[in-house]
């Protein structure tokens, strides 16, 4: 007879197979059982300890999962009550429900289940049971008529014990036959036609050991196993001088691992390297103040990426929180070749969560421009940028290609949102994990320091958005130190605090500014970013955090900030820091006369400016002096991420009370942008331009949500109307970047309700702005320096001023920007040289609405023209296109929509050269 002998995986997660967190019966389920779940919220991070009331949400890993961890055919309601996921409460913080797999999760009869897929959450989900480490549970679903089967059921995963230390091992069968324990190959215990083996086993001397369960009957043997390790004595004795958190590079093929950890008791290190195993040689030494574990390991391979990670005291895996590249088990799937080519493996199987990368040879990359001066704080332009809505590559691949448009248009600066490793794939960035690691999901580590290379080369400084205000569930440093039963950072966590002390403003978990650990943390972050892909500088989110209190002057978050920023002049004193402030003005001048620079909100009096609404239209508190701050630090912006865009707010509530000047009109509206880029870029001082405002983007900030991937419109840039406001951007800019009159500090402004006006004086030229933001006509008094001779921009007309105190009319939105020394006339797009109508607006029909499996959309045209339809999904694809051509009258376009999802969808009409749009629902 033939004897089939089976060895199942020996590893540290078998916890992946039959997690201790749950107790299912059978024991090996197959797709046809009725089986009985019981969760022991006791067990894993234990959130939902002492909840009585428990739901499980759950879904299956099949043979058509994209990863190991892709539920699908979930089942449940996520926050609500569902009596379909209810579970029993048995007492002793124990829940069961009981399920008949095929019909519970309702799959196709050809599909092949792996493993059930689990996690549990009170009512509301705001408190959820996992894994110790963060991670889903998940219990193997067994072939049906599969055979004997075995497995080892307690412990689950690599015990860590102390010396003669006992615990129980449980083995079981689904068959009568002959099981067996052995430990490092010793027998312990044997039971013969049993299905069931209990055992109490005495740990050993220090180091690791196998406990090996088989179960045979006759003519199959299946092994399983699991390892335990007897804690050595801690070794206390200092890292070698120098030695920071992290990994340090020895030589090409040893390093140093450091771990900032005070009060844990034993952490190993983990890794490609010693086949995640707990092994006692990788038993990390303590410094002797018991803060920091660090071990040195030699004999890597040179040239080779190593993943790692650390296990504390054994109840969690956790990447390094200084990690500079990590794997996500859950997102990276979705990371494209093209973006970041050959991406570590992860080790499936091995381990779970997050794991970091180092190599052994860092990569060098050959910088180009290694003398960029950056440009002088004053004389900023800032382009602000999300990677994700800018380029539809969403990688720096593209970024770099797109730089050229961004040269021309004469910003010298961009200003990215965050791209440190932040949760998920698609995100704008505010939720961070990992905040030195770069995040993977725009491309490699070489490709943003080309990025950078190539702005600089191009005389661009980089501004990175940094979010040192809070971090996210997956950052270990919020987990190593968790209170489970208040589902909060511990009271003893060396970084965050256990409640935010700034209420309503929290998201995710606020780092305590006023502790040493997090002072380091963030030092080690800034320094990273600064020495190794050269930025400028950084653009810090809501600094306002940095402090325990709320509302009011706060002298403790002032020298938080001094302290931080004294900690990056000492590397580079000409990096920028800016300020997501929005505290007391004198409170933000201190900090600008210490030489940060702070965001200046000013979007509601541009929003009303544009609109047309001149009694409320001041954009005075745009200029630093008029906040009696005596350095021009105030970065002031029309819009920026988190405001509403000035076209939509124009075309949506725009003044209408003038016929032949309706500020609702899309090309009445555009060119009223024009005016306020005159006004905005004749100001003092560092400015910020929000993508896609030199064209007039108009897509509603909430379509469909704040933060949802918005459509990407380069191609409004072929109508004329768009073309002219980008222009006027770039004349603007010009102007800035080669006359120290549009930068100079010696000006007059009044910005107030009706006409803008500024004054700028210098000794090689004295210039003036005029922008009548009514829907009416309006005189000013431009109040010329002198008489005489000026010139006109735009235009290039000229006028012999005799008084300087008299007044000129200015139509509706009418600007004009006068030198007293000649200009060259810039060069503007003429709306009739693309065949644009005077007014280009239009509108069409979509009916049904809701959407049913079809509509139709009916356009109007008045001349033969092409015609294109895109449909954009919340998400930003585009998920039905139409490439054709419209005739003179009515057109009628029928479009299938039955296999579009429930949602939000926003229909882009191209007529011609003329576009509109419009949100409908299915």
């Amino acid at each position: 007879m033939m004897m089939v002998r089976i060895l199942l995986l020996i590893g540290i997660f078998t916890s992946s197979l039959h997690a201790q967190i749950l107790e299912i019966s059978p024991a090996f389920p197959t797709v046809n059982d009725v089986v009985t779940i019981i969760y022991d919220a006791t067990e894993g991070n234990g959130s939902l300890t002492g909840v009585n009331q428990v739901y499980c949400h759950t879904g299956l890993i099949t043979t058509a999962s994209t990863s190991p961890s892709n539920w699908l055919f979930v089942q449940g309601n996520w926050g609500q009550v569902d009596a379909n996921v209810q579970m029993t409460p048995l007492g002793n913080n124990k829940h069961s429900i009981t399920i008949d797999i095929d019909a519970f999760y309702g799959f196709p009869v050809n599909t092949t289940v792996l493993k059930l897929a689990f996690v549990f959450r009170n009512a509301n989900g705001s408190i959820v049971g996992r894994e110790a480490d963060g991670s889903d549970i998940f219990y193997d679903v067994y072939p049906v008529n599969g055979g004997l089967q075995a497995a080892i059921f307690n412990p689950t995963q690599v015990q860590l014990v102390g010396l003669n230390q006992t615990f129980p091992f449980k083995g079981q069968s689904n068959q009568p036959c002959l099981l067996t324990l052995k430990e490092d190959g010793v027998l312990l215990s044997s039971l013969n036609n049993a299905t069931l083996l209990n055992y109490t086993v005495t740990a050993g001397n220090p180091g690791t050991h196998t406990l090996m369960f088989e179960a045979d009957n006759g003519s199959t043997v299946i092994q399983d196993s699991v390892i335990y390790t007897v804690n050595p004595p801690v070794t206390y004795l200092n890292p070698p001088l120098g030695t920071k958190n992290g990994v340090n590079h020895v030589n090409d093929s040893t390093v140093i691992f450091q771990l900032y950890a005070p009060e844990k008791q034993h952490v190993y290190l983990l890794g490609d390297f010693n086949a995640w195993l707990p092994l006692s040689n990788y038993h990390m030494n303590c410094s002797l103040d018991s803060t920091r574990w660090w071990l040195t390991v030699a004999g890597l391979q040179a040239g080779q990426t190593y993943a790692y990670q650390y296990l504390i005291e054994g109840q969690g895996r956790y990447a390094d929180p200084v990690s500079t590249l990590v794997l996500d088990p859950n997102n990276d799937s979705f990371i494209g070749n093209t973006t970041f080519p050959n991406l570590h493996p992860y080790p499936t199987g091995l381990t779970t969560g997050v794991v970091s990368l180092f190599e052994t040879v860092p990569p060098s990359y050959a910088w180009q421009n290694t003398s960029f001066n950056p440009p002088a704080k004053k004389d900023l332009v800032i382009y602000e940028l999300l990677i994700r809505d800018f380029v539809a590559a969403r990688n720096y691949q593209t970024l770099i290609d797109t730089i050229a448009y961004l040269d021309r248009l004469g910003i010298n600066a961009i200003e990215l949102m965050p791209n440190s490793e932040f949760e998920g794939n698609e995100s704008w960035g505010y939720n961070p994990a990992y905040h030195m690691a770069l995040d993977k999901y725009y491309g490699t580590p070489e490709k943003f320091k080309e990025f950078v290379d190539t702005c600089h080369g191009r005389g661009i400084a980089v501004i990175i958005d940094m979010v040192l205000n809070h971090a996210f569930g997956q950052n270990p440093m919020v987990n190593m130190y968790w209170d489970a039963v208040n589902n909060r950072p511990a009271a003893n966590n060396p970084w965050f605090n256990a409640i935010c002390p700034h209420p309503p403003n929290c998201w995710g978990y606020d780092f305590n500014h006023n502790t040493a650990a997090t002072r380091e943390y963030v030092d080690q972050v800034n320094r990273y970013w600064l020495q190794e892909f050269k930025v400028d500088g950084f653009r810090f989110d809501f600094t306002k955090g940095f402090a325990n209190t709320s509302a009011g002057y706060s002298l403790e978050r002032i020298n938080n900030i001094k302290r931080m920023a004294d900690s990056i002049w000492t590397l580079d004193p000409n990096e920028y820091i800016i300020l997501e402030h929005w505290c007391d003005n004198s409170e933000e001048q201190q900090l600008a006369d210490y030489g940060c620079m702070l965001w200046g909100n000013v979007t509601y009096g541009y929003q009303n400016s544009g609109k047309g609404f001149p009694a409320n239209s001041s954009i005075n508190n745009g200029i630093y002096l008029n906040r009696n701050w005596s350095l021009p630090h105030l970065v002031t912006y029309m819009e920026s991420h988190d405001e509403q865009r000035l076209m939509y707010e124009a075309i949506t509530f725009g003044n209408a009370s003038n016929p032949a000047h309706n500020a609702k009109d899309p090309y009445t509206a555009l060119g009223r942008m024009q005016g306020l880029a005159v006004s905005f870029l004749s100001q003092p001082g560092p400015r910020m331009i929000w993508q896609f405002g030199e064209y007039g983007y108009d897509i509603n900030i909430d379509y469909p949500c704040r933060v949802c991937n918005k459509p990407i419109l380069w191609n409004y840039l072929q109508q004329g109307r768009r073309r002219q406001l980008l222009d006027v951007y770039k004349a603007m800019l010009s102007l800035r970047n080669n006359y120290e009159t549009f930068r100079s500090l010696d000006f007059q402004a009044s910005l107030g309700s009706g006409v803008k006006r500024m004054i700028m004086n210098h000794p090689s030229m004295n210039g003036i702005s005029l922008v009548n933001i009514d829907v009416n006509a309006a005189s000013a008094i431009p109040s010329f320096q002198h008489t005489g001779w000026w010139y006109e921009y735009f235009t290039g007309d000229s006028i012999n001023v005799s008084n300087t105190n008299a007044s000129m009319m200015l139509q509706p939105g009418e600007y004009r920007v006068y030198t007293d020394i000649p200009l060259p006339k810039p060069t503007i797009t003429s709306v009739a040289s693309l065949d644009e109508l005077e007014n280009p607006s239009f509108d069409f029909t979509v009916y049904p609405v809701p959407l049913e499996s079809t509509c139709s959309l009916k356009i109007h045209s008045n001349v033969f023209q092409s015609l294109n339809i895109e449909w954009y999904a919340a998400d930003g694809s585009i998920v039905q296109q139409f490439r054709g051509l419209a005739h003179a009258g009515e057109n009628l376009i029928s479009v299938d929509t039955h296999e579009l999802l429930p949602g939000t969808y926003l229909v882009l009409v191209h007529l011609g050269n003329k576009v509109a749009y419009k949100t409908v629902v299915k």
